[in-house]
Parts: C-alpha cells; structure tokens; sequence
C-alpha cells in the first residue's frame, strides 16, 4: 500500500518542477518580481490537474498577486477621501468674499450705496415736522412721500431683471446711481412739494434696481448670511448718522434741504464706484460656468421670457409670502423711524431738539444687531432666530407703550432696533435657499418693492389714524405688523438643517 502510494507522488512529481520550500518573507516594497502566470499557479494546485480548474475559479487565480498582500495603514489612510469632501466643481460654482478678487470691490462699493441709504431712509422722520412747516402741511399730505417712494420700488420690480439683462450688472448700477442723484439735485433746491413728492419716486426706481440685484449677489456668496448682515448694518450706521446731522442742521436754522447735499456727493461717487467695480462681471469664470449649465438646462425645456419668469415668481409661494413678511417688515421699521419722533414730541410733550436722537438710537440698535447678533443668528438657524427675534422685539416694543418716560422710552426702542436687525439679513438667506436661481433677481426685487409699500402704507395709515386719534396709533399697529410677520414666517416651506 505505502509502495503504491510512493509510486503515485513519484509519477505526479515527474512532469512539474521540483518544489523547494517557501522563499523568506519579503517586505511588499522590494517585490518586483511579475504576479505568477495562470499555468504556474495551475501547477502548484496538488491534485487538481486531472479535472482541470473550473470558470470561476480561473478567474480569481488570475488576479494579481499584489491584490492578495494587505496594505499598510499608511496605504490604508492615504486611499481614504477626504473629509469632508468637496467637489472641485462646487469651489468653481460658489463665488466668495475674496474669489474673485474683485468681489471685494464688488462687496465695498455695494456697502457704500447701503449707507447711502441709511442716510436717505433714516433722515425721513426727522426732517417731517420741518417739511410739515416749511409747505404748511399735515400729516397725511406729507405722507404721501412715503406712498410715491413705494410706487416707485414697485415698478422697479418687474423690470429690473429685463434692465440687466439688456445693459448688464454694471451699467444697471449706473442707472441706479444716476437716478437716486437726479432725486437729490431736486430736493436740493427746496422745490415745491409736488416735485418733492416726485423726487421719492425717482429715489424709490434707484434703490429698488440697486437693491433687488445685490441682495441676489450677497446672499449667493460664501457665508452670504453674515456678508448680508455686514452690509445692512452699514445701512444701520447710515440711519444713525442721517438724524444726528439733519436735526443739527434744521436746528441751527439752515433750510431743511440743504441736509441732501450729503446723499447727493456719496450717489455721484457711487455712479463710478460701483460702474467701475462690477465691470466684467458676467465674464467671471463661476458665473460663467453656472450661467452656461442654466443655458443648457433652458435650452432643453425652451428658454423662459423676462415676463414668464416674473410670473413663474409670482406663482412661488417663497415669493409671496416673502413680500408679505418683508412688507410688515419694513412697514413697522418705517413706522417707528418716522413717528416716534412726532409720538414723543406730541404725546409725551418732549423736546424737538433733544427726541430727534431717539431714532438715532433706534437705527443705532439696528445696527448693532446686525453686527452681533446675526453671526449667532446663522448659527441658531435663520428659521427659530426670526421666531426668537420678532417676540423681543414686540415685548420692548409694548414697554415703549406702557411706559410713560421719555428716557425709558428711548432705551426701549433702541433695543427694539437690536432685536429687528438681523431679521432682514436671515430672511433674504431663506427666501435664496428655497427660490430657485433663475428667478432670485425677481423674486427678491418683489420683496423688496412690497417692503418699500410696507414702509409707505403702514406709515401712512399711521398718518392718517393720529390726525383723529394722536399718534399712540403707531404702537398697536406696529405690533399688529409683527403679528402678521410671524403668521409669514411660520406658513413659508421649512429648509433643511443641513442647508440652514
């Protein structure tokens, strides 16, 4: 048995190579030897040779012999992606603060016209009771400054896409520019307050055209919320100067237009600020790309008008009840700015030289806010901040009310000036995270005009109510405003945490 045994490993052994023991362990960086062939691994299988290797089997003998050597965990952790990872092509997509370099200048001629506009907007409500005397006027005609600037914001709004798209990014800002200098040479002159009424709607088409397509550009950048925020608090620390410089003019007797030369330098300067810095900026390389994936996306489902993408917007629920929270807004910012003033004069008996600086506190608290809390506002999530903010602002809002000190009462509308001014900034993050690009310019440029109607209509009704009630009217209708702003906010389609 053990012969026969001996004969059969003699006559397997004949026709194959003779089998030394196994070669030293070698380390896998000095292999450099080629992965055996298919037939010398056949020949090493002992006993397989008369039935010949199956299919399947061929194929796992014929993997490379590198395969079957374990990796180091050098190796190991060098073929791990990233983390977290990032596609390239989104770094190329999402434009930033500093890419490309010139967003910088982008980002500084845009804070420049905020201010601007701080300076126009804040300077309103302490100029009024010097407007009311200057033309012999009440309330409600002068009121109607408020209702032209809105009209004007609102014919803006469905056009200011189709000026961009016919002139581009940089010469729509000269238009913008240009028109805000042509209302403030006219103010200027002291003309007569038909023509004031006139000039507001002239200052209402140039910001309504400036402000619809920079808060597209801001909110799109890298950290678009905080950036935003940035830029309306420079409009914040415009609406604290505006009242200061204008009470100290009218109260050493200089006519009340004069106060417009200071609007007027800083829009001439703008016209070549903002010309020269967003010159170029459809050929930037992200935009580009993004704009030339849009074109072929369009080209397939047919490339929309200008008017059917403003009714595309219209239709968009972010749409609307984004212009109905941004017009209570704005309408109870404006109400507060423009007639605290006149409620503390009339109604607490306070000093006209001494309670213009109220709504310097006021825009003083804005910009404050905007500064501080909207980073930490960012962090919280947009969506609970504005909830948290709006009821801050309603509580300090009702002691302004309720308590009958002047000083109290200015403390307690500067804080309500805190809580307000960071909702601005989360609201336009939001509304850019559910609006689709193609129609963020003209949605968000129909926000803007209904919050300019806000700031005419919730004002005006303010007008009208203290010519037959007094002017306590602006606190139960400004709550009532922050009322409806959080019915707004609550009913728009909730944003991912992850995108918040």
């Amino acid at each position: 048995m053990s012969a026969a045994f001996g004969a059969f490993i003699t006559h397997e052994s004949d026709s194959s190579p003779s089998l030394s023991g196994p070669a030293p362990v070698l380390h896998r960086d000095r292999i450099y030897a080629p992965a055996p062939t298919e037939y010398e691994l056949r020949e090493l299988q002992w006993g397989q040779r008369l039935n010949g290797p199956t299919k399947e089997q061929s194929q796992v003998i014929s993997e490379p012999l590198d395969s079957s050597i374990p990796p180091t965990p050098g190796e190991l952790e060098q073929s791990q992606p990233p983390t977290p990872y990032r596609a390239p092509t989104v770094d190329a997509l999402l434009q930033s603060f500093s890419n490309p370099p010139k967003n910088r200048w982008r980002v500084a001629s845009a804070t420049v016209f905020f201010f601007l506009m701080g300076l126009n907007d804040a300077a309103t409500g302490a100029l009024i009771p010097y407007l009311e005397r200057h033309y012999d006027i009440g309330y409600a005609v002068v009121s109607l400054i408020f209702v032209t600037n809105a009209v004007g914001w609102i014919l803006m709004a469905p056009i200011s896409q189709m000026i961009e798209h016919r002139v581009g990014r940089a010469r729509s800002y000269i238009v913008a520019t240009t028109l805000m200098s042509i209302g403030y040479i006219a103010l200027v002159c002291a003309p007569p307050f038909p023509v004031v009424v006139l000039s507001f709607f002239v200052l209402g088409l140039g910001m309504a055209l400036f402000l619809g397509m920079t808060n597209a550009f801001l909110v799109n950048l890298m950290n678009g919320t905080v950036i935003l925020g940035f830029c309306h608090g420079i409009y914040g620390v415009g609406g604290v100067i505006s009242p200061l410089v204008a009470t100290a003019i009218v109260s050493r007797g200089v006519r009340w237009s004069y106060y417009y030369f200071i609007p007027l330098v800083i829009s001439i300067m703008s016209i070549f600020f903002l010309g020269w810095s967003y010159r170029g900026y459809e050929d930037d390389a992200a935009v580009q790309l993004l704009t030339n994936l849009e074109r072929t996306a369009s080209r397939q489902a047919g490339e929309p008008t200008k008017f059917q993408l403003f009714k595309r917007a219209l239709k968009s629920r972010t749409t609307l009840l984004g212009a109905t929270f941004i017009f209570f807004y704005q309408g109870a910012e404006v109400a507060i700015s423009g007639w605290v003033i006149s409620y503390l004069i009339y109604y607490r008996k306070g000093d006209p030289s001494q309670v213009g600086n109220v709504t310097s506190g006021f825009w003083g608290g804005i910009t404050v806010g905007r500064f501080v809390l909207t980073h930490f506002a960012h962090k919280m999530g947009e969506r609970l901040a504005v909830f948290v903010l709006i009821a801050g602002a309603a509580a300090f809002q009702l002691l302004v009310w309720l308590v009958p000190n002047i000083i109290g009462n200015a403390v307690a509308e500067a804080i309500v000036g805190v809580f307000l001014g960071p909702v601005y900034p989360c609201a336009m993050a939001i509304f850019s995270k559910l609006l689709p690009r193609s129609i963020q310019i003209v949605s968000l440029s129909f926000a803007a005009s209904m919050g300019s109607s806000g700031g005419a209509i919730v004002p005006l009704i303010t007008g009208l109510m203290s010519q037959s009630l007094s002017t306590v009217v602006l606190h139960p209708i400004v709550l009532i405003s922050f009322a409806l702003m959080t019915v707004g906010w609550a009913l728009l389609p909730r944003v991912g945490k992850r995108a918040e």
